[in-house]
């Protein structure tokens, strides 16, 4: 009866380990999760925050890292894996003004001089150019040696560039010049 009961407890245990590490968190409504895998490496949610324009949620951006960190000039010059996870929450988001605004963002991210990666600026623009709806998630997945891995609804659709690319992508969000503020702060966790 004993050896029954602590199977019982050990089974209860494991299934509340199991629980625990596939938890999420909420933001905005969304279910963000606490792990993402880059390359073999499980990265932890660092931040996570809402993208709004006019009083409308756009989308949910996440950011993952190796290791907890607030220092946005350290994370974008990191030659080591990291993603960032675009949870789209609004059917005002399509291929068109996703296209627009990733190119704005980038102009802003590399102080206008898009010359030295504009070639895989097009090859994501042109990940983009498919439909984009309401509930559809972007990871952009940062791997070194090989590059950002654009993942649409958990499908590969191209990998891209370097670390370079990656720095001015990730600088959409964290950078100097972000897409919004407050989103910057919430997806460095301050």
């Amino acid at each position: 009866m004993l050896k029954r009961m602590a199977t019982v407890i050990m089974g209860v245990g494991l299934a509340l380990a199991l629980a625990t590490s596939a938890s999420a968190v909420e933001v905005g409504g969304v279910e963000v999760r606490d792990t993402l895998d880059a390359g073999g490496e499980t990265l932890t949610l660092n931040g996570a925050g809402v993208r709004s324009r006019f009083f409308i949620n756009l989308y949910v951006a996440a950011l993952y890292l190796p290791e907890a960190s607030g220092d946005a000039r350290a994370i974008l010059a990191a030659d080591e894996p990291q993603a960032i996870a675009l949870h789209v929450t609004s059917g005002r988001i399509n291929s068109d003004n996703m296209t627009e605004a990733t190119l704005d963002g980038f102009k802003k991210s590399t102080g206008g001089n898009l010359g030295p990666i504009q070639r895989e600026v097009d090859q994501l623009l042109t990940v983009f150019a498919s439909e984009i709806s309401e509930g559809d998630v972007f990871d952009l997945v940062y791997v070194p040696d090989q590059g950002v891995q654009v993942i649409k609804n958990g499908k590969l659709g191209d990998t891209i560039g370097d670390r370079r690319f990656k720095e001015a992508l990730f600088g959409i969000w964290i950078g100097n010049d972000p897409a919004q503020g407050g989103l910057k702060k919430d997806m460095l966790g301050q």
